[in-house]
């Protein structure tokens, strides 16, 4: 399927799929929403044998939010209906995806492109990356997930602090507080991504994909519930073939070879 807004690489068992609209810094409207979640199929589909799954951005930016220039996102629709029918539907199809995400935060990552990045299991950016809250600068309150996920990277009193000021986040201090996992030099975003990527789809994706829902699910669960749920999930993890090819490998002092099944 051919994308505008977006783009979609697979190879190697590794999904790129980049926001393709520097010129509004990859601010997200609804085609470019509609098109990231048609990618989000591509992805998903078994014969694409995708292991993990990279989001960037074209250009300088990661995503500036939402694109209150396009119909729909601006004054002439209420905003939370876009919310309902593209945001929330796209954070979801993010939550359940079967292989594990990488953020490669390419530049700034702004109001519903912050949202974005934290929605990711592991965030790599560059040095001169920034994340910024930016509703408070159009009257606007925390969307797009932003209110669940920030408090818990980063706790209720940062989470305040960045939502009510409005100030930029840099990459560097977004590393110390835990929002992030990685920072590295400019124009190096993508290709450490990928090198985590690569490491991930060479892994046991069953297996990883169970260890993102079990940690998304921790911080809702009580501790019983989180024990139930880890054992649920192991008896999943302990009938697949990666399970048995990883006894093997280790009684056999050597790598394990994982087909992600």
């Amino acid at each position: 399927m051919a994308f505008d807004r977006v783009r979609l690489d697979i190879a190697d068992g590794v999904a790129v799929l980049t926001l393709n609209d520097p010129q509004v810094m990859n601010a997200a409207g609804a085609p470019l929403l509609d098109e990231f979640l048609a990618a989000l199929d591509s992805v998903d589909a078994p014969e694409n044998g995708v292991r993990c799954l990279v989001v960037t951005g074209a250009g300088d930016s990661f995503c500036a939010g939402a694109n209150l220039k396009e119909r729909g996102l601006g004054v002439a629709k209420p905003v939370g209906k876009v919310l309902e029918t593209h945001w929330h539907p796209l954070l979801r199809r993010l939550r359940r995806l079967h292989c594990p995400v990488v953020a490669a935060v390419n530049g700034p990552a702004a109001g519903g492109g912050m949202s974005l990045a934290l929605a990711c299991d592991l965030i790599v950016a560059v040095r001169s990356a920034y994340f910024l809250q930016a509703f408070r600068r159009i009257g606007l309150s925390p969307d797009v997930g932003s209110s669940w996920t920030l408090p818990r990277r980063a706790g209720v009193a940062r989470a305040m602090e960045l939502s009510m000021l409005g100030e930029k986040l840099p990459a560097p201090m977004a590393l110390e507080w835990g929002l992030i996992n990685r920072v590295v030099d400019d124009g190096q975003a993508l290709a450490e991504a990928m090198k985590i990527a690569r490491e991930l789809a060479q892994g046991p994706t069953v297996a990883l994909a169970l260890m993102r829902q079990l940690y998304w699910s921790s911080t809702e669960n009580t501790f019983e519930e989180q024990l139930d749920l880890e054992c649920r999930s192991q008896r999943i993890a302990g009938e697949t073939d990666d399970f048995r090819e990883g006894v093997a490998a280790f009684l056999e002092k050597r790598p394990a070879r994982f087909k992600g099944r």
